[in-house]
């Protein structure tokens, strides 16, 4: 049967629109004619029909769509006229479901490998996720070849993903049967009266997101034994075709064992044991021991810098958006006083070129977070005479103008005063290229959170940011959620080129995540996305923000310090 068989009442208008993909790629599409396409299709199509019919030959498979904004498995059947942007692996979405995926596919091979074995994925490292599994002997390097041996054989086998609803108390009891107690204490939260359940072969498993329509789709991965867990590694959004090379992140790794061991002594490692702690009325406790592993930890950064202080003038502290790096150098700055060191602060922003001169990006926009937006001949210049005990004018930036001016502030140090400079280029050694590297000390600041949905499903610390981010602007920027996540691709971007790259070059990595922030950012946070209805293609982010928000019990704020690094994002810090 041809689609002109079908009568007028049996087809529907879809306006199709290829996967995005970066600006630049954008504007070329663009300028080559590539645009949306206006199809009259049977009522009732798949979208997996449809992407073998319009999708095109791509480097990366699609694995879902956007439909009128909200985001729809490729399984969705298409009922009424509607938008439809197909997402592939160089999308956010499209590389969540497809990551999401393979931890359903490594869970369901180790499960049949390791018989009764519990898989427990704890963090990203590099590019993959990091994981450990518990059995009845440690696991050996053998085991992961062979679990990586039967994930393939699944994969050829295209076994579907077939998701069904059912009743909560129904999941509950099919998972305490089956030895997932973990996402039994987590369904005991859930306001909803029925849980989706995707089932591929034998295995049932409860994700929080959506996932591929079948085994075959996930032909990409890598698994990598790594001593006492594993890596599983993924293509990258740049590169959907290939499995990158690994890359060694031993400081970042060490850092996330801390996380997981400060999560041990809390007793807090998934959202179900904070929302115990929660419905216990122990929050205050928790709060109280977290906040003092921060200042334990910062306090011993301090005594590091000051044990050194003959050698170490220069201070650099990076780390990505919403890392938390203006009041942890603030906080740094009080325990260094304790010691007896007066630090100064020297502001990157007053070293801006002028407008004309900064450099643009891909798409031709002014981008202020490139290193040549500095004027690093005369920041270098400045450093290297106040160093040496001379004394500087410091220059201003103004913003309005975008002109340098001058401030008629003038300093000069002495060798008890090193220089607190606060940047996303603090690690990168071309920013400071004339201070010898002996002389300065590099911290890198970021919200590696320990805490996990459950074994299988992670929290990934760039949805902790975002959402603190979301938190500040509405407060002290006056941004709404649609513009800061509107804006947060390109943030992320920035981030991936001037900050990830130089991450172990630090000396030292602050965690400045927070076992309960996400208890506190919930009541924050749900009202700005609420605003962001689906007439925007920003509203399935807004979407799964919510959703994830609504895994968590609400925590009232007024246990949270005046010195915590959260009140940076929800306001009442005692460092304005």
């Amino acid at each position: 049967m041809t689609r002109d068989d079908f009568a007028r009442d049996d087809l529907i208008t879809v306006t199709i629109t290829p996967p995005a993909t970066a600006p630049a790629r954008r504007c070329q599409a663009a300028q080559e004619g590539e645009s949306k396409k206006r199809e009259r299709v049977p009522k009732g199509i798949s979208l997996m029909a449809l992407a073998r019919e319009h999708g095109g030959a791509r480097p990366s498979p699609i694995v879902a769509a956007r439909v009128n904004n909200e985001l729809r498995e490729l399984t969705y059947q298409l009922d009424e006229d509607a938008s439809v942007e197909f997402l592939d692996l160089e999308t956010e979405d499209g590389m969540r479901i497809y990551q999401r995926s393979l931890v359903s596919l490594l869970v369901m091979a180790a499960r049949e490998i390791l018989a009764g074995c519990r898989v427990s994925v704890e963090h990203s490292l590099g590019n993959g996720l990091y994981g450990e599994i518990y059995w009845e002997r440690p696991v050996t390097e053998k085991d992961i070849e062979n679990i990586e041996a039967r994930m393939k054989e699944i994969v050829k086998r295209d076994v579907p993903f077939a998701k069904r609803t059912i009743p909560k108390e129904e999941a509950v009891a099919l998972f305490e049967r089956d030895g997932q107690h973990d996402k039994v204490r987590l369904l005991k939260y859930r306001k909803a009266p029925t849980v989706n359940i995707y089932t591929c072969d034998w295995f049932s498993d409860y994700s929080y997101g959506y996932m591929v329509p079948s085994t075959g789709y996930l032909r990409l991965f890598r698994l990598r034994f790594y001593l006492p867990g594993f890596i599983l590694e993924f293509p990258s959004r740049s590169d959907p075709t290939r499995i990158p090379e690994y890359v060694e992140q031993g400081k970042l790794a060490s850092v996330f064992f801390e996380a997981e061991r400060w999560g041990q002594v809390l007793n807090v490692s998934d959202v179900a044991s904070l929302n115990d702690i929660v419905s216990q009325g122990n929050i205050g406790d928790i709060i109280r021991v977290a906040e003092a592993f921060h200042e334990k930890k910062i306090a011993k950064i301090a005594d590091l810098i000051t044990e050194n202080k003959d050698r170490l003038r220069l201070i650099l502290i990076a780390g990505p958006s919403s890392s938390g790096k203006t009041t942890f150098a603030q906080r740094l700055a009080v325990q260094l006083r304790v010691n007896g060191l007066k630090p100064v602060s020297i502001s990157l922003d007053d070293y801006f070129v002028d407008r004309e001169h900064t450099p643009r990006d891909e798409a031709g926009n002014y981008d202020f977070e490139a290193l040549e937006a500095i004027d690093l001949k005369l920041f270098n210049e400045h450093l290297a005479r106040l160093i040496q005990g001379e004394e500087v004018e410091l220059p201003a930036f103004n913003f309005l103008k975008g002109k340098r001016e001058s401030s008629g502030r003038r300093l000069r140090i002495r060798p008890d005063q090193p220089i607190i400079i606060e940047g996303i280029h603090g690690l990168n050694d071309r920013l400071t290229l004339s201070i010898p590297k002996s002389r300065k000390f590099k911290i890198y600041v970021s919200a590696l959170t320990q805490l996990n949905i459950d074994d299988h499903n992670r929290i990934p610390t760039t949805d902790v940011r975002l959402l603190r981010r979301i938190v500040r602007d509405s407060q002290f920027r006056s941004h709404n959620a649609l513009e800061t996540i509107r804006l947060w691709p390109s943030v992320r971007k920035g981030e991936e080129k001037n900050i990830f790259p130089f991450q172990e070059e630090a000396d030292v990595m602050f965690n400045s995540a927070l076992a309960y922030e996400l208890a506190v950012l919930k009541k924050y946070a749900e009202p700005l996305l609420e605003q962001i209805d689906r007439s925007v293609p920003e509203y399935s982010e807004a979407k799964r923000l919510l959703k994830f928000l609504d895994y968590f019990l609400e925590v009232d704020p007024k246990d949270v310090p005046a010195n915590s690094l959260l009140r940076e994002f929800i306001g009442g810090s005692c460092f304005v």
